[in-house]
């Protein structure tokens, strides 16, 4: 009967391990989703931004059916809530740069990400006006959604 008890006691603690195991790895498979989706809306801006930065420089011919089609896009990316893609050990310390280039820094109380993102919103939304309006209006918007992304870059992601 004792033995029974011991095995009762070991077959509780293993699935109180197993839980938390299970816990941890539930955890880190979100975070790695998080980190997969984030990057993948960076992939969209890039995307996008390719077209709209590539007409400004002329690389591209000015279309402004297309120009106009990307700049919404970006300016719909931009305003999607991102507040689950940037859970807290998502960062280059706790995966390693390997698995993503975004700083701890963006998780300090002295943290501008914010206000950053917010500055993308506000560029891409005044692309979105001036993408369809003629290749120079697209070349005088594509600048601060440039310096927006960049600001951001320059001090929340690792450099390559």
């Amino acid at each position: 009967m004792k033995s029974g008890m011991l095995g009762i006691g070991g077959i509780v603690t293993a699935a109180v391990i197993a839980t938390s195991a299970l816990g941890d790895g539930h955890e880190n498979k979100a975070i790695q989703a998080a980190v997969k989706a984030r990057q993948s809306q960076m992939i969209l801006y890039s995307f996008n931004l390719g077209l709209l930065g590539g007409m400004a420089k002329g690389d591209i011919e000015y279309d402004a059916t297309a120009a106009s089609a990307a700049a919404s896009n970006l300016a719909a990316l931009s305003q999607l809530d991102q507040s689950r893609l940037w859970p807290q050990g998502s960062d280059t310390e706790a995966l390693g740069a390997d698995k993503t280039r975004a700083l701890p820094a963006i998780w300090q109380a002295d943290s501008t990400a914010g206000e950053k993102g917010m500055a993308l919103v506000t560029a891409a939304i005044a692309m979105e006006g001036a993408a369809g309006g003629g290749l120079e209006a697209l070349r005088g918007a594509i600048g601060e959604v440039g310096k927006s992304c960049g600001g951001c870059h320059d001090d929340y992601r690792q450099t390559e």
